[in-house]
């Protein structure tokens, strides 16, 4: 009886729609990835040598060769930022492990390329909420967004300065 419970609690698990909460007991109701209010830390997008190819629209990231943020479009690569700062950037040596190396939520498997992949037709990734980040985070690190609280919009750290999106 034990392990029929133990295969009915896996396969359930298996079946279950992830919602992931950062820093607070549970993610609100139509998140996927959700993070504690009244925060200073931000996400932390990655720096890329070389742009992905086959990358879909959404994909955010911070190019190491112009210092911008940016976001594919689905037929381009569209500025978030202006030219930054990756001067107190640390990268990584070690080399990647080859394969799809990734962690997706929301889904069982997707075909979307990337390190963290949030797929789901009715949830979404809600974002670190700080007020006045350019004010209240004190050491960001380029690459960083949220959403400033204040102003209600997307705000981007290019290493220089902070940018803010409606």
């Amino acid at each position: 009886m034990k392990s029929i419970l133990i295969m009915f609690a896996i396969s359930y698990a298996g079946l279950a729609h992830a919602q992931i909460a950062i820093q607070k007991e549970m993610a609100d109701e139509d998140g996927l990835l959700d993070f504690a209010e009244n925060t200073t830390n931000g996400i932390l997008l990655p720096i890329v040598e070389t742009l992905p190819g086959n990358a879909v629209a959404g994909t955010l990231l911070m190019d190491k060769n112009d210092k911008t943020l940016k976001m594919n479009t689905g037929t381009e690569w569209a500025s978030l930022s202006d030219a930054g700062s990756i001067a107190d950037a640390t990268f990584n040596v070690n080399p990647e492990l080859s394969g799809t190396n990734r962690i997706i939520i929301g889904a069982a498997g997707t075909n979307a390329p990337g390190v963290l992949v949030l797929e789901s037709s009715d949830k979404a990734l809600i974002l670190p909420k700080i007020a006045t980040p350019h004010t209240s985070v004190k050491n960001p690190y380029p690459g960083m967004i949220c959403y400033d609280t204040a102003s209600k919009t997307l705000a981007v750290f290019d290493g220089l300065k902070w940018s803010y999106w409606k």
